[in-house]
């Protein structure tokens, strides 16, 4: 059984020649053509991160810092919702009055899917992908309260927005060990006959508030 095994293995290495000690080498000396860092000015990055957002069926509404918590009023009253769950981090002065605001404070799953949704901020956003990335800390709750209410509002900083992909991994980097989720537009899918669906993993509807 051993010799059977190790004249498939020696068939393999044969075929495939000998294997780099690590990742590292074997990655030394490939071409990379991509832009690794940005090219555009503050304002071309945010357009495009708009455009891109747009392009994946994504709201998005622009305010300045003194205007947020009038911009989350006007988004979420604009959507007929009267309440919406928050981390238990999140600044008070994002926050309206008029509306009700839950912390999530062990909320159960079943607790946060009969909720309106949920308000939250962000780690970073890429522009050129149109993606927004939580890394669950403070201000942006645990994983389930951003995959389990149906509708989310995120709150994205223009300080907070990178062009390139590469940068966005860079910037991911530092948060070692921090489980990351990764947001593109509202959730789909079409793995079932090619039909698209929305809120099979995560929200059927996403808002963003883009604040400059």
């Amino acid at each position: 059984m051993n010799t059977a095994r190790e004249q498939i293995l020696k068939r393999i290495r044969d075929a495939s020649g000998s294997l780099p000690a690590s990742r590292e080498s074997e990655s030394e000396g490939l071409v990379r053509e991509y832009r690794t860092i940005r090219t555009l000015n503050l304002d071309a990055r945010l357009d495009l991160l708009v455009d891109r957002l747009h392009d994946y069926g994504a709201m998005v509404y622009r305010c300045a810092e003194p205007g947020l918590n009038q911009a989350v009023a006007s988004v979420i009253a604009g959507r007929a919702k009267s309440a919406l769950l928050i981390p238990p981090d999140l600044p008070k002065t994002w926050l309206p009055e008029g509306f009700r605001f839950r912390s999530d404070r062990e909320l159960t799953y079943s607790e946060m899917d009969a909720s309106e949704g949920v308000l939250t901020g962000c780690a970073l956003a890429i522009a050129v992908t149109g993606t927004i990335v939580l890394r669950h800390s403070s201000g942006e709750g645990r994983r389930t309260l951003t995959l389990i209410p149906d509708y989310h509002l995120c709150i994205v900083r223009a300080n907070q927005v990178v062009e390139t992909v590469p940068e966005g991994i860079r910037e991911m980097a530092r948060f070692k060990g921090v489980p990351l989720t990764t947001i593109s537009g509202p959730s789909a899918t079409s793995d079932i006959e090619m039909t698209r669906v929305q809120g099979v993993h995560g929200p059927r509807i996403l808002d963003v508030i883009l604040v400059e």
